[in-house]
């Protein structure tokens, strides 16, 4: 088991805050159920199933046969059955070929029942890039989940939001998505040793600002935090405004936001066209509060497949340096040597020094 800390404030990472979500709430609730390939081997999960099995054994924690549409109706039984299970998948495509069971079972059955029957599970799809993973491999496929009536789809962006929104999503009654990206694994939070829960469908003010608004989620909030403080080099003060929650999307932190800086930028943190960005922007555009004057833009992964080279990739994604060139654009200026000078801040395949890979 884990050494319990102390502490009501330490840093964790963000693998240790799902990691510690899980613990909790398996030891408050015996319903609760993992699942998934991985859930108990070696690596458990890039670590955030540590010591799961150990504690909670063979009948709460369990890998599964290969056959993942198979699983996802597996849990969805459960859950029927009174169980609250928590189904991983190491990679979002892998949940491609259980979408007829997100879709037409999980979602619709609360609907189809006349509200006598809840789907409560959790299936937490991890996302990422780098190391040449290439077209099947690197998606950010929110808005496929996002667009589903019955789902909740949550895509947090610290330590500290990885827990609490994991444990509120377990112990919610609907069927819930959440989103991880491989990347924000080892970034650090303070995080309470203690049990909390962050509501699902809250926006959040990652920092307050004056000048232009990002909306961002998941890791393009950690890109666009980076631009806030590249951009105080230019004298510009940005506010960020970080989702944390996909559906219900909460868009009154942003109308609050927008009306003050008069200038909105959201970054997606995958494909502009169909997207969370574009929900976002027609949201904010039709809102009764919404200030016909503001300018309005997005940016977010380049309209094509994802490419496996390093070459390529790095003109594929957005990152802090690109966010800070198109609000140079909406604010009509020139940030004179910004590529230049700031092209420490670009990670073209790895995160960090310390990332191992993606499995």
């Amino acid at each position: 088991m884990q050494t319990k800390i102390k502490n009501k404030n330490r840093n964790i990472n963000y693998a240790e805050a799902i990691n510690e979500a899980l613990l909790q709430s398996m030891k408050l609730d015996k319903k609760v159920v993992v699942m998934g390939l991985g859930v108990d081997d070696p690596k458990r999960i890039f670590g955030t199933t540590n010591n799961l099995f150990e504690v909670f054994g063979k009948d709460r924690v369990f890998d599964m046969p290969t056959s993942e549409n198979a699983i996802t109706g597996f849990a969805i039984g459960m859950s029927l059955g009174k169980f609250k299970p928590v189904l991983c998948h190491q990679r979002v495509e892998f949940a491609l070929l259980t979408m007829d069971q997100i879709i037409n079972q999980a979602a619709k059955w609360f609907y189809m029942n006349n509200g006598q029957m809840n789907v409560p599970i959790v299936i937490r799809l991890i996302i990422g890039r780098g190391w040449g993973q290439g077209p099947q491999h690197s998606q950010s496929l929110e808005n496929l989940f996002a667009g589903i009536p019955g789902l909740k789809v949550v895509s947090p962006s610290s330590a500290y939001d990885a827990k609490g929104m994991l444990i509120s999503s377990i112990a919610d009654k609907d069927p819930v998505i959440f989103f991880e990206h491989r990347w924000l694994h080892s970034t650090y939070s303070q995080v309470p040793n203690k049990f909390y829960k962050i509501p699902i469908g809250k926006s959040k003010i990652a920092k307050k600002g004056k000048d232009v608004t990002i909306v961002s989620s998941s890791y393009m909030t950690i890109e666009s935090m980076k631009a806030s403080e590249i951009l105080k080099n230019y004298y510009i003060d940005a506010e960020v405004v970080d989702l944390r929650t996909l559906r219900p999307l909460d868009v009154n932190p942003i109308i609050k936001s927008v009306n003050k800086t008069k200038k909105l930028l959201v970054v997606d943190n995958g494909w502009t066209q169909y997207g969370i960005s574009s929900e976002v922007i027609t949201k904010v555009t039709t809102h009764k509060n919404f200030d016909k004057n503001i300018i309005v833009s997005r940016v977010g992964i380049a309209d094509t497949p994802i490419p496996s080279t390093r070459s390529l990739a790095k003109l594929c994604y957005p990152d802090c340096v690109d966010i800070c060139m198109q609000i140079s654009k909406i604010l009509n200026k020139n940030f004179s040597g910004l590529s230049s000078r700031f092209k420490n801040y670009r990670a073209s395949d790895t995160p960090n020094k310390y990332f191992t890979g993606p499995f």
